[in-house]
């Protein structure tokens, strides 16, 4: 059906889209098979009738007035040319319609790379700062459309508010396009170091919060003292004696401890340098897993949480000390047993790295030193121990 204002053979107006209301098809006339469709309930649509490789197809090319007269003339035109040089609009137009944006393409690659990240914390900031300071910005500009001046605009932003935060960002945000060039899903990573040319950022270096050695042992009679559970007054008396990681004390299990040896394997998987990591363990750090047996609950857990089947918490021991009136954190007892040794001790410098199961860094002296000095390093942290339980005032003699 046609308006009566409108040949069949003329051109369309803007001012009859905007006006036209009786239902049919309205042919725009400028031969590329444009037709604006009005239906019974008065909604609008441009539709373009083509050609495309030998059958003929409608493609809808969408809604009036949101796509306007010009508009949807330029696009009809594109899919005329493109048919006619052997393409499909229709598969382009589906093409387009599959291109995620930059947050689906992030929570995707979030969703993919989460299993290779060991610790739940980089897996819960990887997407907690993206959505905080990316997401409102170009989170929903389609993936392959995003510009090195968009992601180094959000960087400088996040610069404001939180320096270190947004020095991960810039990571992260590189690793959801990488895995978008890997999914074919865009062909550039606008978030190289070269595109972005950020100014320096000037690093301060913030050391972990630590005792003076000498303070080291009144810390831990304050916690003996305190009113906290067994497991957390246990786990933190044990990782101050075995100078290890919160981490590695909160997880340890029954199966790597071996008391009649009085030594503690931790396995490389649970280890940040990715070696197996065994431990000496002294007199008093024997007692205090002895006392531990007490707390078992069939996980195997020798520190097990106040939730059944869940270790303790990090934060659980740092609570603890700054309650205590200690300002410290708990990664700083390391520092402790690491300025002891070197101040207090004639143990040579390796031996103390190898009880903080540092890494050699230079790979040469690496590929030879692979002793890891297990009776050197048992005299030194019998010697740790005597020295929490006396005043320590002394140089210790460690016998090489």
């Amino acid at each position: 059906m046609s308006h009566p204002s409108h040949s069949r053979r003329a051109s369309l107006t803007a001012a009859f889209v905007g006006s036209v209301q009786e239902p049919g098809k309205y042919h725009d006339g400028n031969g590329t098979g444009l037709f604006l469709l009005v239906k019974p309930n008065g909604s609008r649509s441009w539709v373009q009738r083509l050609t495309i490789r030998g059958k003929r197809r409608e493609i809808g090319l969408g809604g009036s007035p949101l796509i306007r007269l010009a508009e949807a003339r330029d696009v009809a035109l594109n899919n005329k040319r493109l048919a006619a040089r052997g393409g499909d609009p229709l598969a382009e137009k589906r093409k387009a319609k599959a291109v995620l944006t930059f947050e689906e393409a992030a929570r995707k690659a979030h969703k993919e790379l989460s299993p290779t990240w060991k610790n739940p914390k980089d897996r819960a900031a990887f997407l907690k700062t993206l959505e905080t300071y990316i997401f409102p910005r170009f989170g929903r500009v389609p993936l392959p459309d995003v510009t090195s001046q968009d992601v180094r605009r959000a960087i400088l932003a996040a610069r404001e508010l939180a320096p270190e935060v947004a020095r991960k960002l810039t990571y992260r945000i590189s690793a959801v396009f990488k895995w978008g060039i890997a999914e074919n899903t865009c062909v550039m990573n606008p978030a190289t170091a070269q595109s972005l040319a950020l100014p320096r950022l000037e690093k301060t270096v913030t050391h972990r919060k630590a005792l003076p050695y000498s303070e080291v042992s009144g810390c831990l009679e304050a916690v003996r003292a305190s009113g906290a559970g067994d497991a957390t007054k246990l786990a933190l008396e044990l990782l101050v004696l075995t100078a290890c990681r919160s981490g590695e004390v909160r997880l340890a299990d029954w199966s790597e401890i071996n008391l009649g040896k009085a030594e503690w394997t931790i396995p490389v998987r649970r280890m940040k340098s990715k070696r197996e990591h065994r431990i000496p363990l002294s007199g008093r750090a024997v007692e205090v897993l002895e006392m531990a047996k007490a707390l078992t609950d069939g996980t195997g857990l020798v520190f097990p949480g106040t939730v059944a089947g869940k270790s303790l918490s990090d934060m659980t021991l740092s609570k603890l000390v700054k309650e205590l009136g200690f300002d410290v954190d708990v990664h700083g007892f390391r520092t402790s047993f690491k300025m002891w040794a070197q101040e207090r001790t004639s143990a040579p410098r390796e031996v103390s790295e190898a009880a903080l199961a540092h890494v050699i860094q230079n790979k040469a002296e690496a590929a030879y030193a692979r002793s890891d000095l297990f009776e050197k390093r048992r005299k030194l942290m019998d010697a740790w121990c005597t020295y929490l339980a006396k005043s320590g005032s002394n140089i210790v003699r460690i016998a090489q």
